[in-house]
């Protein structure tokens, strides 16, 4: 005699409700774990002292000199060369924090504050006394933009092959900025904003245009490397020559108030063609 086979078969809604119960305990233990990790996070992440924070407001002085190096205000530390860029901080265990850079803190007090420049030289600053008028106090509005030119028109009639050529060059200043990291006399890396030129080229073969252009410092970004033109500007273009090749520019991209510079020989053809070549 044959056995019974016992087929057991769910009923649908019981499958759904088993199914939704996975679900939520799921959910449960996915959140409850990305608590524990976001709570581990945040308890291993150093945090700031705002202790030591309180105790750097104020202007502060270089020991030596006595001349004004910042001032903390908030959490922004002014400088007192205004052509430099107000920078955010934190002191965060041993450490300034200022800006993209860190500086370790050797000594901290009510009036000295000793830290290393990247270096490795000592900073000793000392607070400036609140009742002292003679020192200069930091003016607390938008910093300078450098302008590295003012607007210049040159012209030239050159004469080859027993024809008349006329070059027109014109610098145009702009306010697109360029931003460049100087350093001040105590080594700290302070931002600086440039406005950089576009400058107009025109030839002419006696009435006739041969080539006209603005140059922007793009223009030579491929003989340029990258993160040099993100901190240059196009600083000028001067005539150089004319032979059989055509009429020889130099145009200089550089590092503002540097002495790096890229000088790029910039042809134009007697048919108005244009061609680059890096020279130094």
């Amino acid at each position: 005699m044959k056995k019974r086979q016992h087929i057991v078969t769910k009923h649908p809604l019981l499958v759904r409700g088993l199914g939704r119960l996975c679900l939520i305990l799921s959910l449960l233990t996915s959140c409850g774990q990305k608590e524990q990790t976001s709570n581990v996070s945040a308890k291993d992440k150093p945090q700031e002292n705002l202790e030591a924070k309180a105790m750097l407001q104020g202007v502060w002085l270089d020991s030596v000199t006595e001349e004004p190096v910042f001032k903390a205000e908030g959490d922004t530390i002014f400088f007192a060369d205004a052509t430099s860029q107000p920078a955010y901080f934190r002191i965060v265990g041993d450490s300034l924090e200022l800006g993209a850079n860190t500086y370790y803190i050797t000594m901290q007090k009510e009036h000295n504050f000793h830290f290393r420049n990247p270096g490795g030289d000592e900073v000793q600053l000392v607070k400036r006394d609140e009742t002292d008028d003679e020192q200069p106090d930091f003016k607390e509005q938008a910093p300078q933009i450098i302008s590295t030119n003012e607007a210049v028109n040159l012209d030239s009639v050159v004469m080859y092959g027993g024809q008349r050529y006329h070059w027109y060059i014109t610098v145009n200043p702009t306010r697109y900025r360029v931003m460049r990291t100087t350093y001040t006399p105590d080594g700290v890396a302070v931002e600086k904003v440039y406005y950089d030129n576009i400058i107009h080229v025109s030839l002419f073969h006696n009435n006739r245009r041969l080539f006209t252009r603005d140059f922007n410092k793009q223009a030579y970004a491929t003989d340029v490397p990258e993160d040099f033109l993100q901190q240059s500007i196009l600083g000028n273009i001067a005539f150089d020559k004319v032979d059989a090749q055509g009429f020889h520019f130099d145009a200089t991209v550089c590092i503002p108030d540097g002495e790096s510079c890229y000088m790029i020989e910039t042809l134009i053809s007697f048919d108005g063609q244009l061609s680059m070549k890096l020279l130094e």
